[in-house]
C-alpha cells in the first residue's frame, strides 16, 4: 500500500535551501492531492540583541514574510497545487516547525531545506533541520537537490 500524505508543510525562509524544498513540496503535494502549508517563522531572538526593541523591525519582517508567502502561494497554484495555505509564526523556528505547526495544522509530512551552516555553527547553535528531524512526530524530508535531483554545486560545475 502506498503512503499518501494529506497535509504537507514546507518551511520557507528565503534561503536557496528552502527554495529547493518548496519546489519539491509543490510537486509532492500535487502527486498526493494534498494540502500544502507554506510556513515562515520569524525568529524573535534576532530582535533581542537590539538594545531598544524597535517594533518597526518586526513589522518589516512580517510584511516581507507576507509578501514572500503570497508569491510562493501564487506560484504553487499556477503549477496546479489546488489547496495552498500560509502561516506566519513568531518565536524559535526549531520548536515551531518541529512541534507547534504540525500539531496545530495536522501536518503529516514536513519538507525542509538542508542547513547551510558549517560544522562550527551547528556545534554552537544547531541547525533547524537537525532539530526538526530529531523532534518532529511526523515524517520529515530534508531536501538537498533540485527537481532534477542535482545539487546546486553540480549545476555550477
Amino acid at each position: 500500500m502506498l503512503q499518501n500524505y494529506n497535509k504537507i508543510m514546507v518551511a520557507v525562509d528565503g534561503s536557496a535551501e528552502a527554495e529547493l524544498a518548496y519546489q519539491k513540496a509543490v510537486n509532492v503535494a500535487i502527486r498526493n492531492d494534498a494540502e500544502l502549508l507554506l510556513a515562515h517563522v520569524i525568529d524573535t531572538r534576532a530582535f533581542q540583541s537590539i538594545s531598544s526593541f524597535d517594533g518597526m523591525l518586526a513589522e518589516q519582517a512580517t510584511e516581507m514574510a507576507k509578501q514572500t508567502l503570497s508569491d510562493y502561494k501564487k506560484q504553487a497554484e499556477e503549477h496546479g497545487c489546488e489547496n495552498v495555505s500560509t502561516v506566519i509564526e513568531y518565536g524559535s523556528p526549531k520548536v515551531i516547525i518541529a512541534k507547534q505547526l504540525p500539531q496545530d495544522h495536522n501536518v503529516d509530512l514536513i519538507m525542509i531545506g538542508a542547513t547551510g551552516l558549517n560544522a562550527v555553527e551547528r556545534l554552537f547553535i544547531g541547525s533547524v533541520s537537525e532539530y526538526v528531524i530529531r523532534n518532529s512526530t511526523c515524517d520529515v524530508l530534508v531536501v538537498r537537490t533540485n527537481l532534477e535531483n542535482n545539487t546546486p554545486k553540480e549545476e555550477k560545475e
